[in-house]
């Protein structure tokens, strides 16, 4: 379990201003010269990469659904020398599914009260003033183990829409750490239902520090601070990271592949696995010596011309899948295919090691949990193994005529029809793989 004091950042529902408000905390906390130690709760893998820019230290997904209690344990182990821990939930405080997991639904809530970090709610005030007391009140006793810090109150558009506000929070007995004033100029470009990747913003250090600043001025930051606390472990650190998959491992790593969930990766490093990065972009081959490709998750439809110009790529590949495995996940699946059709219809030669055909002309949402039972084997996995992962992409599969990878569904167990695809020693998946599981 962690050894540093914590806290979770939440909000009754996306798009309340939690994002800001954690980096901002993260960047202020660490000038103040502390090390702070982010974690994400969830399977977003977008808020990681800015976590760590803000904080300085490689942020971790922690999640109640995918993960059981030995894997939580491990990575929240990984706060190891940390003075402070910041973590971000996910949509709203109490949002997950309604079937348990490995060790519940995923909510912010169940990590907060495993973890005993107490929540700051950040409460968006905009059209309400006192009824915002009500709304945290409701927050704070909806689960009775749930540790409870205060409340930050974001969009407040005057003193005395703030004057109002405070008398509710204090009838309701509910601490105030902060009052944020509307600002429009505090947000990041977002794409779908997320950020755009770090790596895309320009600006971002400038941002973080104008967050962190904002936060100083208008938030309590030593009542914040003493707010944080931790559950005593009652075991020891008996978890471990995930395993590698191969001793030397060639990870695709640019603006198209950025989708690893850090946690994988650190178990990966930490068992002695090489990671040898290489850019299809800047038309890389991966390295021969290595015994895995894997090409992670990214934005590939906003690269597709540059990917199918990238020759020594497609053929270092190609190569490579001769004799050795080459795994994909959802953008890195898509590249292995033969073609991806881009949003304005025009069609791009993909690697070709799978016969997948991708659009994004018709755009179809995909999103939630999928359970994976492995009918090939796939890098790091026998055949017959239970996986759990996430999906989230908007392409519709125009033509799939490779064996399935894998039996797949939902996290209530309805089947769903994208089960990857296995070519000799070449496979892909459109879910991002969290963890194994028990059958």
């Amino acid at each position: 379990m962690a050894d540093a004091p914590g806290l979770m950042i939440s909000a009754p529902s996306s798009g309340s201003g939690k994002t800001t408000v954690t980096l901002g905390l993260l960047r202020a906390f660490a000038e103040d010269g502390l090390t702070v130690q982010p974690f994400k709760s969830g399977p977003d893998y977008i808020d990681p990469a800015f976590h760590r820019a803000a904080a300085g230290r490689q942020s971790f997904n922690l999640d109640s659904w995918a993960m059981d209690a030995d894997l939580l344990a491990a990575i929240a182990a990984r706060s190891e020398g940390a003075d402070l821990i910041v973590a971000e939930g996910s949509m709203g405080l109490y949002d997950g599914v309604a079937t348990r997991g490995a060790a519940g639904c995923g909510s912010s809530a169940e990590t907060a009260v495993r973890l005993g970090w107490p929540v700051v709610l950040v409460i968006d005030a905009g059209g309400q003033a006192q009824s915002a007391a009500a709304t945290a009140l409701g927050f704070m006793r909806y689960e009775e183990e749930l540790p409870f810090a205060g409340v930050i109150v974001n969009r407040v558009a005057s003193a005395r829409h703030e004057r109002l506000i405070r008398l509710g929070m204090e009838h309701a007995g509910l601490p105030v750490l902060g009052v944020l004033p509307r600002r429009g100029d505090l947000t990041l470009p977002e794409r779908h239902l997320g950020l755009v990747q770090a790596v895309e913003h320009a600006d971002l250090d400038e941002a973080i520090a104008a967050y962190a600043t904002f936060l100083r001025a208008h938030t309590d930051l030593p009542a914040i601070r003493a707010a944080a606390d931790q559950k005593v472990a009652e075991t020891a650190k008996s978890g471990r990271l995930p395993r590698p998959p191969a001793q030397r491992i060639a990870l695709a790593q640019d603006a198209a592949f950025s989708f690893t969930y850090p946690h994988i990766l650190e178990g990966w490093r930490s068992a002695g696995a090489e990671i040898r990065l290489f850019s299809p972009l800047a038309d890389e081959a991966p390295d021969p010596a290595s015994e895995i490709v894997w090409l992670p998750g990214g934005y590939p439809e906003l690269h597709a011309g540059p990917l199918a110009a990238a020759s020594r790529f497609r053929e270092g590949l190609r190569r490579h899948a001769e004799t050795r495995p080459v795994h994909g996940e959802c953008g890195g699946y898509m590249v292995l295919g033969q073609a991806l059709i881009d949003k304005d219809g025009r069609r791009h030669r993909m690697a070709g090691l799978l016969g997948l055909v991708t659009s994004y002309e018709t755009r179809k949402f995909h999103l939630g949990y999928r359970r994976a039972t492995l009918q090939s084997p796939m890098p790091g996995f026998p055949a017959g193994a239970h996986l759990r992962g996430h999906e989230f992409h908007y392409s519709t599969i125009l033509d799939q005529p490779d064996a399935p990878l894998a039996r797949v569904s939902d996290a209530d167990g309805n089947p769903v029809p994208e089960t990857g695809s296995s070519r000799g020693s070449v496979t892909g998946s459109f879910f991002h793989l969290i963890a194994e599981a028990e059958a």
